[in-house]
């Protein structure tokens, strides 16, 4: 039989960049034959059957479109590829051991799935994959004209896309000190918000392949549930088995704000227009202070107002007191336990009042916090129960009041974290596919990708002492780090919680460059229950940040003492 190149979706000339047999190879059914590279993605093309290789038609460096001979297989079940002329295995159906409760799509339908997911950002696309994968016929409903939710087009990847550039540019400023000057950079503001762009047209441009890959029917268009069983999407009636709720969040706005271009919601910042001179960010939160990091590294000066007497309530005080210290030096103001009185807009600018003051800014930054999008789905045609604040509350299997309805992501509860959707949807697909599994997450990690960073996870200190939970908290200073002090920002730290008896690992702390890509050690510890001495003895590389974790774990354990003491808390 002549095995083909499948649908790739719209890719043409795509070259092969990997041949993964040979001739009198045997293979097995869904073994990857040869690897392609788009500018979007890389994809394996898998055995439509079990054979041998009797002779190949491609090698590497060639370019193939959809329906170009790979190879001549012997197959040893006698298959025989579709008159589609790919070699596109059929779905693997696995025999659900439980299945969930199915219902009958509504007959008039005009398009009839087993699973239907609202929502196309990091959840509901993780969802719609995983359960096409599974072998089910799968509806991906979005009101986007392009795939990935806010994550994708306003959110994760932009923001961290101008991040990037904000963090360059001080790096930039900071060499000065090591004796190395760049001169005033030059920005380019519509060329940075290009790449900006085209960053998140490689990745949305992806999730289109890979859902057209995966036959998974994209319907565009806000969706509304007018039974438990449909979703009405424009003209069209999408009619389904089960449905996963990805509906996510919109940012919170405060009332009574006027109706002027120069106030802008998050996804209003990132399209960077301009570079205001004077710029006030109303929340003190980490979507707040990412944007804040961004337009202070452009030129703005910034001032934030937060209600709150602290930064990033969510983190430890300890954490957020390193940033604070740097950006009180770098931005015009910060004003904390501050509420904002009134905001009126005028030729002169934005004049806002808070607190004993009233001051005029050019642009106005509102990050109070995001709702979740519940009520504005018709949950209550289908039966779903929505609270009062806009969530919908799940069991452990992701599973709503309807049992043949799931909700996944910023929509199902707190936190809103789009690597925490992106796991509850592929366990919304298993269990709808009659998996027997649930949400057993210890812990979650949450980073504010500020300059420092902040990143923590699992047990806070302020919820151990909330909670009246015995625990010890064993600090490392990155002053006593090599490879911090060479990059010249030792004012970081890295902080372990452990059980005082056990030295068992109940959360982390860090603060610091890539404080980010630092804390994924720490959350395994915690999901593998390991203690401060597993962490201790495991070999890190010199000189590297990832030894500040090591070394916290030693003090934890005790190994060292002479760096800082412990700090115990008792209930």
């Amino acid at each position: 039989m002549e095995v083909k190149v499948p649908d790739i979706g719209d890719f043409q000339d795509v070259p092969v960049i990997e041949v993964l047999v040979s001739a009198g190879d045997e293979v097995a059914e869904e073994d990857p034959l040869i690897t392609l590279e788009s500018d979007k993605a890389t994809m394996e093309v898998p055995s439509p059957s079990a054979g041998k290789v009797t002779e190949l038609k491609v090698s590497v460096g060639d370019r193939v479109s959809e329906g170009a001979v790979i190879l001549l297989l012997d197959s040893v079940d006698g298959h025989k590829p579709s008159g589609g002329g790919g070699a596109e295995a059929p779905p693997k159906q696995e025999e659900p051991e439980a299945p969930a409760e199915p219902a009958e799509p509504a007959p008039h339908a005009d398009v009839s799935v087993q699973v239907a997911v609202l929502g196309a950002g990091p959840g509901g696309y993780t969802a719609a994959f995983r359960a096409a994968d599974l072998g089910l016929s799968v509806a991906l409903i979005d009101r986007g004209e392009v795939l990935g939710g806010v994550c994708l087009n306003v959110g994760c990847i932009p923001s961290k896309a101008l991040l990037h550039v904000a963090r360059v540019l001080a790096e930039a400023e900071e060499l000065e000190e090591s004796g190395v000057s760049f001169g005033k950079p030059e920005v380019d503001i519509d060329k940075v918000r290009s790449w900006k762009e085209s960053v998140v047209g490689k990745l949305t441009g992806g999730l289109e392949s890979l859902a057209k890959q995966r036959k998974v029917q994209v319907v565009r268009g806000t969706g509304e549930f007018t039974s438990p069983n449909t979703i009405q999407v424009g003209d069209t009636v999408v009619g389904f088995e089960h449905c996963i709720i990805a509906a996510g969040s919109e940012a919170a706005m405060l009332p009574d704000l006027p109706d002027d271009e120069r106030i802008m919601d998050s996804t209003d910042a990132l399209e960077i227009t301009d570079v205001p001179e004077r710029l006030l960010v109303i929340g003190g939160g980490i979507i707040g202070l990412e944007m804040a990091t961004v337009y202070d590294a452009l030129g703005s000066k910034v001032t934030v107002v937060e209600l709150l007497d602290q930064l990033i309530p969510g983190a430890d005080k300890d954490l957020v007191r390193v940033l604070e210290k740097r950006i009180k030096a770098r931005y015009e103001h910060i004003h904390l336990g501050t509420k904002v009185e009134s905001v009126t807009a005028s030729d002169d600018g934005i004049t806002v009042k808070y607190g004993d003051g009233e001051e005029t800014f050019d642009r106005v930054l509102v990050a109070v916090g995001r709702r979740p999008n519940g009520k504005a789905i018709g949950a209550g045609k289908a039966g779903v129960n929505v609270t009062d604040r806009g969530f919908i509350e799940v069991d452990e299997q992701m599973r709503t009041n309807v049992p043949h309805i799931y909700a996944i992501g910023d929509v199902a509860g707190e936190p809103m974290l789009a690597h925490k959707a992106t796991h509850e949807g592929a366990l919304a697909a298993e269990v709808i596919n009659g998996e027997n599994v649930s949400w057993d997450a210890r812990s979650i990690p949450s980073v504010a990708y500020t300059d420092p960073e902040i990143a923590w996870t699992g047990l806070t200190e302020t919820q151990a002492k909330e909670q009246g939970i015995e625990f010890e908290i064993s600090t490392f200073p990155w002053a006593a780090s090599g490879r911090a002090l060479s990059m010249g920002r030792s004012e970081g730290m890295t902080k372990v919680i452990a059980e005082p008896e056990t030295h068992r690992i109940l959360g982390a702390g860090i603060v610091g460059i890539n404080a980010g890509e630092l804390i994924a050690e720490m959350v395994l510890a915690i999901e593998a229950g390991a203690d401060a001495e597993d962490v201790s003895l495991t070999i890190h590389p010199h000189p590297t940040l990832s030894e500040t974790v090591a070394f916290s774990a030693e003090l934890a354990n005790g190994t060292i003492t002479d760096i800082m003491p412990k700090r115990a808390r008792t209930k």
